[in-house]
């Protein structure tokens, strides 16, 4: 069994909430993390319609015949049941007593706000991050297959396990989120954002080729964050007295996902393709993202670029400290690379020892200052750049 990066938080924050909530995309490990972190407590599944029948039917009962240490398994599909967990945990007075899990933040936190407020303790799980799998395979086999667990656990092909997580997704998760009419339209909004995958978000231009309006563009971005499809960076906060771009960045959480939107069917399709270079930044950036959220958002992700088009491709900031990171495919270090790097130092005033260069290739040193770290050691740069 993989052990999670997340399991660690959830151990501490159990000693903190009465109920723990573990939020993330369907089939990102949720279960399984709860069942491992918390192996005496009794599951439940909500999946079930016979359980689900009861609690719906009636909560007060149902939560007492499970009165201690337990955990409810996707519990958006049983809404009634926030507004009795809140007497039943404070009739418990024991933190921890309770795991919540489910696969709609945009669901599950309108009603931890309203009926759980103070009382929960919220951590978000994502699929598996590199440092967790740790396989031997090219670059391009990592972007193209994705990292959700049961690809890995169950051997399933990534074109045969998106084609199927899109249908469920679309089937099952969209229609009890947002009421979308024209599921064709919505699915070229879902393959053009795929296109878009590391660039700046411009609704605009999504609305006019989808024929759909503004306002629905933006419904179906906080839909697609919602369901932890879509992740978005900012633009660095200080300007440094230059002018900036103020467009946030999309990226998708998984490579494998976007890669089927894009039709691309074999890993080979990759070394050719003209996305090639953007859905290795994705991959990059949502390495950093996964470890933000599986260390209970302990730093924060941001991008800069000025009117020039000069642009560092990821910043993180945690406290006063701040690392720049510029990400590029090519398996060869070129010069030109470091040009961004040294001009964000200069403007900044930040030193370049707090720089970095990630690339498709397998060695890592120190090249005029700048860390030169291999796509292969992302992990190992992830914890060094937050120490």
């Amino acid at each position: 069994m993989i052990h999670r990066r997340i399991e660690k938080e959830l151990g501490l924050i159990r000693q903190e909430f009465p109920v723990i909530a573990i939020l993330g995309p369907r089939q990102s490990g949720k279960t399984t993390s709860a069942r491992s972190v918390f192996p005496d407590y009794e599951y439940v599944s909500l999946e079930d319609i016979d359980i689900r029948q009861f609690a719906q039917e009636d909560p007060r009962g149902f939560l007492r015949t499970h009165p201690k240490r337990v955990i409810l398994d996707e519990i958006q599909r049983v809404p009634k049941l926030f507004s009795y967990l809140q007497t039943h945990v404070d009739t418990l007075q024991e933190n921890g007593s309770v795991i919540i899990t489910g696969s709609h933040n945009f669901l599950l936190i309108e009603q931890i706000s309203q009926s759980l407020a103070g009382r929960v303790g919220i951590v978000k799980l994502l699929p598996f991050s590199y440092g967790e799998i740790q396989v031997e395979s090219s670059v391009d086999a990592l972007l193209h297959t994705g990292f959700y667990p049961r690809i890995y656990d169950q051997g399933i092909r990534p074109w045969t396990f998106y084609n199927n997580y899109i249908s469920t997704y679309v089937e099952k998760d969209l229609r009890q989120i947002k009421h979308i009419m024209d599921l064709d339209r919505f699915m070229l909004f879902l393959r053009l954002l795929a296109g878009r995958t590391g660039q700046e978000l411009r609704v605009s231009s999504l609305s006019e080729q989808c024929g759909v309006s503004h306002n629905t563009i933006t419904s179906w971005l906080s839909v697609l964050e919602a369901s932890f499809i879509i992740f978005r960076v900012k633009p660095y906060h200080k300007n440094y007295s230059k002018r900036l771009v103020k467009h946030h960045k999309i990226y998708f959480v998984d490579t494998g996902l976007a890669c089927n939107l894009l039709g691309i069917r074999k890993e080979e399709e990759l070394s050719y393709h003209f996305l090639r270079g953007a859905l290795f930044e994705t991959f990059v950036i949502g390495e950093f993202y996964k470890e933000a959220l599986h260390t209970g958002g302990s730093f924060d992700l941001y991008y800069w670029r000025d009117n020039h088009q000069r642009e560092i491709d990821l910043i993180i900031e945690r406290g006063q400290k701040v690392v720049a990171l510029e990400i590029k495919r090519s398996e060869t270090v070129h010069s030109k690379f470091f040009d961004s790097l040294k001009y964000w130092s200069t403007l900044s005033g930040h030193p370049i020892e707090d720089t970095c260069l990630i690339y498709g290739g397998d060695s890592s040193y120190r090249r005029s200052g700048t860390h030169v770290v291999s796509s292969k050691a992302i992990y190992e740069q992830i914890v060094s750049a937050l120490v």
